[in-house]
């Protein structure tokens, strides 16, 4: 077998690398490595796997684990199938947990009783089923949303350990985000997620304030804080609230780990007028959330507008919409369009060409930082609906793509890999600082190499006889140069 170090380099010359003679007895100097840049297609294609009300996972409460695993394992390979690359996993849906957590109670739709041991951990075994296709996998939480439906709470639940936190609204149960005990208890819930699951992201959506059904019962807090001396209106002190939120969470996802994209999925409009002849449901002053502000602030590593409109609406056009978004990002951070896959065949207006020309429409604006799409929700994917996932494999996503790098890591150089190369196969061993993702293997093609495989890192390789070139892929998305190879 050959070694090919790469931890220490004494020289670099038109792409090739010496390393340091080796301290010992032999004559035979260290070995030559070549290095040499290379590219990947860069895209965010995701999907979201609601939990919540059992809409894509489980498909019924109290099945075996066997039969949850299966699932798993099938929705990890519909993903693959469409050249997918990230899984939103709702691990959240009302304060609850898909996943051993040291906070909250396991969810009822595992087992129909919230609290209830499962069996196994889903949100574990997930990651492992997904990294092993090389499709990142992004916790998605509900921060406000305490229940949604109709079984009892567990014992553990924070509607049970603290009431005075948790109002009614509507038919929905709410964590009042003015109570400062809701607000630490979402960072620590998102601390003990960072701290203990390999996971690629933590996901928000739209739910902050809830959509409005009436009067929020907020009145009580809202006194306690002007009896303390506060002067926000209530609708900026809502505002205020979560804000707060926003920015500790951030700052917990990057104190536990810098590697962990950190976003949110807004109402597609920003406000009614925003771009000029929209209209449609003010989030600013519905929900009190302002993600254009968490853009600026930096709290946010990339928003994900739910653009639930197709590209022929007069008063929500998708077009107009996702060019607004774009301009309005800022320090390199991105924008995912959400777009809304469960209504494919729902009307006329809903039609894989609907859904080629929203792709389209967001690959028009990449200058501007919109970098890919997340589908809501899996199962028009899961069930091969109009053979949509062919149209995504072949087609819009024909080429396998990485999803983009951290905006904090653009301009970060990655350390190359360790190749091992032995008889007809070799194995990669990541020297980067940041923990490996992926490695990326490419095929010579004239003076350049054509990108052709992603593979778990770790795991032995096998190749045909030819040249080949070998890179990382950090968990922040830095592509190293690739170490080149020759199999005889």
């Amino acid at each position: 077998m050959r070694l090919l170090p790469l931890l220490a380099f004494v020289a670099c010359q038109r792409g090739v690398v010496r390393t340091p003679e080796l301290e010992d007895d032999s004559e035979d100097p260290a070995p030559t490595v070549e290095l040499v840049d290379v590219t990947w297609p860069r895209e965010l294609r995701g999907a979201w796997v609601a939990t919540v009300w059992n809409i894509n996972f489980p498909s019924a409460r109290g099945l075996s684990v066997e039969a949850q695993q299966a699932e798993l394992d099938a929705i990890v390979a519909a993903a693959d199938d469409a050249h997918l690359n990230a899984l939103f996993f709702q691990v959240r849906p009302e304060g609850d947990a898909l996943y051993a957590s040291q906070h909250e109670p396991w969810s009822h739709v595992l087992t129909g009783t919230q609290g209830q041991d499962p069996g196994y951990d889903p949100l574990a075994y997930l990651v492992d089923a997904a990294h092993g296709r090389n499709i990142e996998v992004h916790a998605w939480l509900n921060p406000y949303r305490a229940k949604a439906s109709s079984p009892a709470y567990g014992s553990g639940h924070m509607a049970v350990q603290h009431p005075d936190w948790v109002v009614s609204y509507g038919d929905l149960d709410w964590m009042d985000p003015g109570v400062t005990g809701v607000r630490e208890q979402l960072v620590d819930v998102v601390t003990d997620l960072v701290d203990h699951y390999a996971i690629d992201g933590i996901h928000f959506d739209d739910y902050f304030y809830p959509y409005p059904d009436g009067a929020f019962p907020d009145s009580g807090t809202y006194a306690a804080y002007t009896s303390a001396g506060g002067t926000l209106s209530l609708a900026d002190w809502r505002r205020s609230n979560v804000d707060q939120a926003m920015q500790s969470v951030s700052a917990a996802v990057t104190a536990a780990d810098p590697a962990v994209r950190f976003g949110v999925s807004p109402f597609g409009i920003y406000r009614p007028g925003q771009p000029a002849g929209v209209v449609g449901f003010d989030q600013y002053e519905g929900l009190y959330a302002d993600p254009k502000k968490w853009m600026d602030e930096g709290w946010v590593d990339y928003l994900a507008p739910q653009l639930y409109w197709p590209s022929t609406s007069s008063g929500q056009p998708y077009g107009a919409l996702i060019e607004w978004w774009a301009a309005n990002t800022s320090g390199g951070r991105y924008i995912f369009a959400g777009d809304y896959l469960s209504q494919l065949g729902s009307s006329s207006s809903w039609t894989l060409d609907e859904f080629r020309t929203q792709v389209a429409l967001v690959r028009a604006q990449e200058a501007g930082g919109a970098k890919g799409h997340i589908f809501y929700n899996f199962a028009p994917i899961l069930d091969d609906q109009q053979g949509v996932r062919g149209v995504l494999a072949t087609e819009l996503f024909s080429e396998r793509a990485l999803t983009p790098p951290l905006h904090t890591a653009v301009a970060r150089v990655a350390t190359p890999p360790t190749v091992t190369v032995g008889e007809g196969s070799l194995t990669v061993s990541h020297a980067d600082a940041v923990a490996a993702r992926s490695v990326a293997l490419f095929a010579a093609d004239g003076e350049g190499w054509t990108p052709q495989a992603l593979h778990p890192p770790g795991q032995a390789i096998a190749l045909a006889s030819g040249r080949w070139a070998v890179a990382s892929v950090s968990m922040d998305g830095v592509l190293s140069q690739a170490v080149v190879v020759e199999l005889p």
